[in-house]
Protein backbone atom coordinates (compact mmCIF):
# COMPACT_ATOMS: atom_id res chain seq x y z
CA UNK A 1 0.00 0.00 0.00
CA UNK A 2 1.33 3.46 -0.93
CA UNK A 3 0.81 6.52 1.28
CA UNK A 4 -1.72 7.90 -1.23
CA UNK A 5 -3.90 4.86 -0.54
CA UNK A 6 -3.81 5.40 3.24
CA UNK A 7 -6.46 7.20 5.28
CA UNK A 8 -5.61 10.78 6.37
CA UNK A 9 -5.00 9.44 9.88
CA UNK A 10 -2.57 6.83 8.56
CA UNK A 11 -0.88 9.47 6.40
CA UNK A 12 -0.43 11.68 9.45
CA UNK A 13 1.15 8.85 11.45
CA UNK A 14 3.57 8.20 8.60
CA UNK A 15 4.49 11.84 7.94
CA UNK A 16 4.97 12.66 11.61
CA UNK A 17 7.72 10.05 11.79
CA UNK A 18 9.61 11.39 8.76
CA UNK A 19 12.39 14.00 8.70
CA UNK A 20 11.93 15.38 5.21
CA UNK A 21 10.84 14.41 1.72
CA UNK A 22 7.59 16.29 2.30
CA UNK A 23 7.51 17.59 -1.29
CA UNK A 24 6.47 14.11 -2.40
CA UNK A 25 3.16 14.42 -0.55
CA UNK A 26 0.31 16.80 -1.16
CA UNK A 27 -0.02 18.87 2.03
CA UNK A 28 0.83 22.41 3.13
CA UNK A 29 4.03 22.34 5.16
CA UNK A 30 3.99 24.82 8.06
CA UNK A 31 6.56 22.65 9.86
CA UNK A 32 9.88 23.06 8.07
CA UNK A 33 11.48 26.48 8.18
CA UNK A 34 12.75 27.91 4.92
CA UNK A 35 12.57 30.97 2.68
CA UNK A 36 9.84 30.50 0.06
CA UNK A 37 11.09 33.47 -1.99
CA UNK A 38 14.64 32.36 -2.70
CA UNK A 39 16.44 31.19 -4.80
CA UNK A 40 14.99 32.86 -7.93
CA UNK A 41 14.07 30.71 -10.92
CA UNK A 42 17.08 31.72 -13.02
CA UNK A 43 19.36 30.52 -10.23
CA UNK A 44 17.72 27.09 -10.37
CA UNK A 45 17.73 27.17 -14.18
CA UNK A 46 21.51 27.57 -14.09
CA UNK A 47 21.86 24.46 -11.91
CA UNK A 48 19.56 22.54 -14.24
CA UNK A 49 21.52 23.62 -17.31
CA UNK A 50 24.77 22.38 -15.77
CA UNK A 51 23.43 19.20 -14.21
CA UNK A 52 25.60 16.92 -16.39
CA UNK A 53 28.87 18.58 -15.32
CA UNK A 54 27.77 18.79 -11.69
CA UNK A 55 26.86 15.10 -11.56
CA UNK A 56 29.87 13.72 -13.44
CA UNK A 57 32.69 15.73 -11.85
CA UNK A 58 34.28 15.89 -8.41
CA UNK A 59 33.39 19.02 -6.46
CA UNK A 60 35.90 21.33 -4.78
CA UNK A 61 37.53 20.48 -1.47
CA UNK A 62 37.34 22.49 1.73
CA UNK A 63 39.85 25.28 1.13
CA UNK A 64 38.17 26.53 -2.05
CA UNK A 65 34.67 26.09 -0.63
CA UNK A 66 35.66 28.27 2.33
CA UNK A 67 36.81 30.94 -0.14
CA UNK A 68 33.40 30.85 -1.87
CA UNK A 69 31.56 31.36 1.44
CA UNK A 70 34.09 34.06 2.34
CA UNK A 71 33.22 35.95 -0.84
CA UNK A 72 29.56 35.83 0.12
CA UNK A 73 29.93 36.99 3.75
CA UNK A 74 33.05 39.20 3.33
CA UNK A 75 35.23 37.09 5.61
CA UNK A 76 38.64 35.49 5.01
CA UNK A 77 38.56 31.80 4.09
CA UNK A 78 40.95 31.10 6.98
CA UNK A 79 38.07 31.65 9.41
CA UNK A 80 35.54 29.39 7.68
CA UNK A 81 34.62 25.71 7.68
CA UNK A 82 31.91 24.62 5.23
CA UNK A 83 29.68 21.76 6.32
CA UNK A 84 27.11 19.48 4.73
CA UNK A 85 24.50 21.55 6.49
CA UNK A 86 25.07 22.86 9.99
CA UNK A 87 24.13 19.37 11.21
CA UNK A 88 27.51 17.99 10.07
CA UNK A 89 29.33 20.67 12.06
CA UNK A 90 27.15 20.06 15.12
CA UNK A 91 28.01 16.36 14.99
CA UNK A 92 31.72 17.16 14.89
CA UNK A 93 31.75 19.52 17.89
CA UNK A 94 29.52 17.29 20.01
CA UNK A 95 31.94 14.44 19.30
CA UNK A 96 34.96 16.32 20.65
CA UNK A 97 34.53 14.87 24.15
CA UNK A 98 34.01 18.35 25.59
CA UNK A 99 31.33 19.23 28.11
CA UNK A 100 28.54 21.26 26.49
CA UNK A 101 25.88 23.48 28.03
CA UNK A 102 22.70 24.26 26.07
CA UNK A 103 19.70 26.43 26.98
CA UNK A 104 16.47 24.48 26.48
CA UNK A 105 14.11 24.37 24.72
CA UNK A 106 16.33 24.66 21.67
CA UNK A 107 17.28 22.85 18.47
CA UNK A 108 17.39 19.25 19.68
CA UNK A 109 20.40 18.21 17.58
CA UNK A 110 22.84 19.98 19.91
CA UNK A 111 21.67 17.70 22.73
CA UNK A 112 20.99 14.56 20.69
CA UNK A 113 24.21 14.45 18.66
CA UNK A 114 26.61 14.05 21.59
CA UNK A 115 27.03 11.71 24.58
CA UNK A 116 24.36 12.39 27.20
CA UNK A 117 26.89 12.56 30.05
CA UNK A 118 28.67 15.43 28.28
CA UNK A 119 25.61 17.70 27.98
CA UNK A 120 24.31 20.11 30.63
CA UNK A 121 20.79 21.49 30.13
CA UNK A 122 20.02 25.07 31.18
CA UNK A 123 16.27 25.60 31.50
CA UNK A 124 14.84 28.77 29.99
CA UNK A 125 12.15 30.14 32.33
CA UNK A 126 8.51 29.76 31.37
CA UNK A 127 6.61 31.80 30.26
CA UNK A 128 9.21 34.27 28.92
CA UNK A 129 11.78 31.73 27.62
CA UNK A 130 14.31 34.58 27.61
CA UNK A 131 17.99 33.77 28.17
CA UNK A 132 19.57 35.43 31.22
CA UNK A 133 23.19 35.46 30.06
CA UNK A 134 24.58 36.13 33.53
CA UNK A 135 22.84 33.08 34.98
CA UNK A 136 23.79 31.03 31.93
CA UNK A 137 27.45 32.04 32.23
CA UNK A 138 27.41 31.14 35.94
CA UNK A 139 25.96 27.71 35.13
CA UNK A 140 28.55 27.16 32.40
CA UNK A 141 31.41 28.07 34.71
CA UNK A 142 30.01 26.01 37.57
CA UNK A 143 29.67 22.92 35.37
CA UNK A 144 33.11 23.47 33.79
CA UNK A 145 31.55 23.48 30.32
CA UNK A 146 33.99 23.93 27.44
CA UNK A 147 31.34 24.71 24.82
CA UNK A 148 28.31 26.93 25.46
CA UNK A 149 25.63 26.84 22.75
CA UNK A 150 23.13 29.64 22.09
CA UNK A 151 20.70 29.56 19.17
CA UNK A 152 19.61 33.11 18.28
CA UNK A 153 16.89 33.50 17.14
CA UNK A 154 16.05 30.39 19.09
CA UNK A 155 14.25 27.35 17.76
CA UNK A 156 11.38 26.81 18.67
CA UNK A 157 10.73 30.10 20.48
CA UNK A 158 11.73 32.45 17.60
CA UNK A 159 13.28 34.78 20.21
CA UNK A 160 16.50 36.69 19.58
CA UNK A 161 19.18 37.12 22.25
CA UNK A 162 20.33 40.76 21.94
CA UNK A 163 23.82 41.24 20.55
CA UNK A 164 25.00 43.19 23.59
CA UNK A 165 23.95 40.28 25.83
CA UNK A 166 25.87 37.79 23.72
CA UNK A 167 28.98 39.97 23.77
CA UNK A 168 28.76 40.15 27.55
CA UNK A 169 28.44 36.37 27.62
CA UNK A 170 31.57 35.98 25.47
CA UNK A 171 33.55 38.09 27.92
CA UNK A 172 32.18 36.25 30.97
CA UNK A 173 33.19 32.87 29.51
CA UNK A 174 36.61 33.90 28.14
CA UNK A 175 38.63 33.43 31.38
CA UNK A 176 37.18 29.93 31.86
CA UNK A 177 38.32 28.23 28.65
CA UNK A 178 34.73 28.11 27.36
CA UNK A 179 33.93 28.65 23.69
CA UNK A 180 30.60 30.33 22.93
CA UNK A 181 28.93 28.94 19.81
CA UNK A 182 26.12 31.13 18.52
CA UNK A 183 23.85 29.51 15.96
CA UNK A 184 22.65 32.31 13.69
CA UNK A 185 20.75 30.16 11.20
CA UNK A 186 17.68 32.43 11.40
CA UNK A 187 19.38 35.80 11.92
CA UNK A 188 18.48 37.03 8.40
CA UNK A 189 14.82 37.14 9.46
CA UNK A 190 15.46 39.26 12.57
CA UNK A 191 14.19 42.83 12.46
CA UNK A 192 17.70 44.31 12.49
CA UNK A 193 19.75 41.38 11.23
CA UNK A 194 22.72 43.47 10.08
CA UNK A 195 23.02 45.05 13.53
CA UNK A 196 22.38 41.84 15.48
CA UNK A 197 24.76 39.41 13.78
CA UNK A 198 28.07 38.71 15.51
CA UNK A 199 29.90 38.02 12.23
CA UNK A 200 31.27 41.56 12.10
CA UNK A 201 32.97 41.24 15.52
CA UNK A 202 34.27 37.68 15.17
CA UNK A 203 37.91 38.76 14.83
CA UNK A 204 37.85 40.37 18.28
CA UNK A 205 37.00 37.23 20.27
CA UNK A 206 38.99 34.00 20.38
CA UNK A 207 36.25 32.20 22.30
CA UNK A 208 33.46 33.01 19.84
CA UNK A 209 32.26 30.78 16.98
CA UNK A 210 29.25 31.24 14.72
CA UNK A 211 27.31 28.41 13.12
CA UNK A 212 24.92 29.05 10.27
CA UNK A 213 22.71 26.73 8.27
CA UNK A 214 22.17 28.29 4.86
CA UNK A 215 19.26 25.94 4.19
CA UNK A 216 16.77 28.10 6.10
CA UNK A 217 17.44 31.62 4.87
CA UNK A 218 18.47 30.68 1.34
CA UNK A 219 15.68 28.14 0.80
CA UNK A 220 18.04 25.31 -0.17
CA UNK A 221 17.27 22.55 2.33
CA UNK A 222 17.91 19.84 -0.27
CA UNK A 223 21.39 21.08 -1.19
CA UNK A 224 22.70 21.05 2.41
CA UNK A 225 25.13 23.90 3.12
CA UNK A 226 26.19 25.26 6.49
CA UNK A 227 29.28 27.05 7.70
CA UNK A 228 31.28 27.80 10.81
CA UNK A 229 33.02 31.13 11.33
CA UNK A 230 35.69 31.72 13.98
CA UNK A 231 38.96 33.57 14.48
CA UNK A 232 40.23 30.75 16.70
CA UNK A 233 42.60 28.89 14.35
CA UNK A 234 43.16 25.97 16.71
CA UNK A 235 39.42 25.31 17.13
CA UNK A 236 38.83 25.73 13.39
CA UNK A 237 41.50 23.15 12.52
CA UNK A 238 40.02 20.63 14.96
CA UNK A 239 36.63 20.97 13.30
CA UNK A 240 38.10 20.87 9.80
CA UNK A 241 39.89 17.61 10.59
CA UNK A 242 36.48 16.06 11.28
CA UNK A 243 35.37 16.54 7.67
CA UNK A 244 35.98 14.13 4.83
CA UNK A 245 37.66 15.48 1.71
CA UNK A 246 34.51 15.92 -0.43
CA UNK A 247 31.84 16.71 2.10
CA UNK A 248 29.99 19.15 -0.18
CA UNK A 249 28.47 18.11 -3.53
CA UNK A 250 28.77 19.90 -6.85
CA UNK A 251 25.29 21.48 -6.68
CA UNK A 252 26.17 23.13 -3.38
CA UNK A 253 29.50 24.31 -4.77
CA UNK A 254 27.84 25.89 -7.81
CA UNK A 255 25.20 27.50 -5.60
CA UNK A 256 27.93 29.15 -3.53
CA UNK A 257 29.77 30.29 -6.64
CA UNK A 258 26.72 32.19 -7.88
CA UNK A 259 25.41 33.45 -4.53
CA UNK A 260 27.30 36.80 -4.39
CA UNK A 261 25.56 37.86 -7.64
CA UNK A 262 22.20 37.58 -5.87
CA UNK A 263 22.85 39.46 -2.63
CA UNK A 264 20.24 42.14 -3.32
CA UNK A 265 17.64 39.58 -4.39
CA UNK A 266 18.37 37.57 -1.26
CA UNK A 267 17.96 40.60 1.03
CA UNK A 268 14.70 41.50 -0.70
CA UNK A 269 13.40 37.96 -0.24
CA UNK A 270 14.11 38.12 3.50
CA UNK A 271 12.21 41.41 3.73
CA UNK A 272 9.21 39.72 2.10
CA UNK A 273 9.44 36.85 4.58
CA UNK A 274 9.49 39.34 7.48
CA UNK A 275 6.44 41.21 6.16
CA UNK A 276 4.48 37.96 5.75
CA UNK A 277 5.58 36.80 9.19
CA UNK A 278 4.54 40.04 10.89
CA UNK A 279 1.08 39.90 9.34
CA UNK A 280 0.82 36.23 10.31
CA UNK A 281 1.71 37.13 13.91
CA UNK A 282 -1.15 39.64 14.06
CA UNK A 283 -3.58 37.09 12.63
CA UNK A 284 -2.54 34.40 15.12
CA UNK A 285 -3.04 36.91 17.94
CA UNK A 286 -6.72 37.08 16.95
CA UNK A 287 -7.31 33.45 18.00
CA UNK A 288 -9.13 33.56 21.37
CA UNK A 289 -6.94 32.48 24.28
CA UNK A 290 -3.83 31.85 22.15
CA UNK A 291 -0.57 33.25 23.55
CA UNK A 292 1.60 34.29 20.60
CA UNK A 293 5.25 35.23 21.09
CA UNK A 294 6.57 38.14 18.99
CA UNK A 295 8.83 36.41 16.43
CA UNK A 296 12.39 37.20 15.33
CA UNK A 297 12.59 34.30 12.84
CA UNK A 298 10.37 32.99 10.04
CA UNK A 299 8.24 30.92 12.42
CA UNK A 300 6.01 31.74 15.37
CA UNK A 301 5.88 30.17 18.83
CA UNK A 302 2.42 29.84 20.36
CA UNK A 303 0.83 28.53 23.55
CA UNK A 304 -2.59 26.99 23.26
CA UNK A 305 -5.34 28.04 25.69
CA UNK A 306 -5.29 25.96 28.87
CA UNK A 307 -8.84 24.71 28.33
CA UNK A 308 -8.26 23.67 24.72
CA UNK A 309 -7.05 20.45 23.15
CA UNK A 310 -3.33 19.61 23.30
CA UNK A 311 -0.72 20.47 20.69
CA UNK A 312 -0.53 16.91 19.33
CA UNK A 313 -4.34 16.73 19.07
CA UNK A 314 -4.56 20.03 17.19
CA UNK A 315 -1.65 19.11 14.91
CA UNK A 316 -3.37 15.88 13.89
CA UNK A 317 -6.76 17.53 13.34
CA UNK A 318 -5.17 20.21 11.16
CA UNK A 319 -3.61 17.53 8.97
CA UNK A 320 -6.59 15.21 8.79
CA UNK A 321 -9.27 17.87 8.25
CA UNK A 322 -7.35 20.65 6.47
CA UNK A 323 -4.25 19.02 4.95
CA UNK A 324 -1.99 21.39 6.91
CA UNK A 325 1.05 20.18 8.85
CA UNK A 326 2.57 22.11 11.78
CA UNK A 327 4.95 21.20 14.60
CA UNK A 328 3.88 20.64 18.18
CA UNK A 329 6.57 20.92 20.84
CA UNK A 330 6.23 17.57 22.56
CA UNK A 331 9.78 16.25 22.53
CA UNK A 332 11.25 19.64 23.45
CA UNK A 333 12.74 19.97 26.93
CA UNK A 334 10.30 22.45 28.48
CA UNK A 335 7.38 22.59 30.92
CA UNK A 336 3.93 21.81 29.49
CA UNK A 337 5.44 21.01 26.11
CA UNK A 338 2.10 19.66 24.86
CA UNK A 339 0.62 23.18 25.06
CA UNK A 340 3.09 24.74 22.62
CA UNK A 341 3.27 24.97 18.84
CA UNK A 342 5.88 26.17 16.35
CA UNK A 343 4.29 27.34 13.12
CA UNK A 344 6.31 28.30 10.05
CA UNK A 345 5.18 31.35 8.12
CA UNK A 346 4.41 30.69 4.45
CA UNK A 347 2.57 32.86 1.92
CA UNK A 348 -0.11 35.31 3.13
CA UNK A 349 -2.85 33.14 1.60
CA UNK A 350 -1.58 29.96 3.26
CA UNK A 351 -1.08 31.74 6.58
CA UNK A 352 -4.64 33.10 6.51
CA UNK A 353 -6.06 29.65 5.78
CA UNK A 354 -4.12 28.17 8.70
CA UNK A 355 -5.42 30.81 11.12
CA UNK A 356 -8.99 30.16 9.98
CA UNK A 357 -8.52 26.40 10.35
CA UNK A 358 -7.04 26.64 13.86
CA UNK A 359 -9.79 29.07 14.92
CA UNK A 360 -12.52 26.74 13.67
CA UNK A 361 -10.99 23.62 15.26
CA UNK A 362 -10.58 25.26 18.65
CA UNK A 363 -14.05 26.84 18.53
CA UNK A 364 -15.62 23.51 17.57
CA UNK A 365 -13.84 21.70 20.38
CA UNK A 366 -15.00 24.24 22.97
CA UNK A 367 -18.65 23.81 21.90
CA UNK A 368 -18.61 20.00 21.95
Amino acid sequence: MTISECTPEEQYDYISNQHGGYWRYDFVDHNYLYNLYFPPEEYLDHLRDHVKQLVLNYPMAQKDLAALVGDLISQPAERIVVGNGAAELIKIITGMNRKIIVPVPSFNEYVNAGPADNVVLFDLPEPSFQLDVDEFAAAAIRSKAELAIVVSPNNPTSLLVPKEDLLRLVKLLAPHNCMLIVDESFIDFAKSSVDETLENVIENHQNLTIFKSMSKAYGICGIRIGYMLTANVEFLEKVRRGLHIWNINGFAEEFLRLAPQYKERFSASCETVKADRDLFYKQLCSIPGMVVYPPDANYIFCRLPNNSMSGPELTKKLFVKHNIYIKHCVGKTMPASDRYLRIASRTPKENKLLVEAVTNILAGASQS
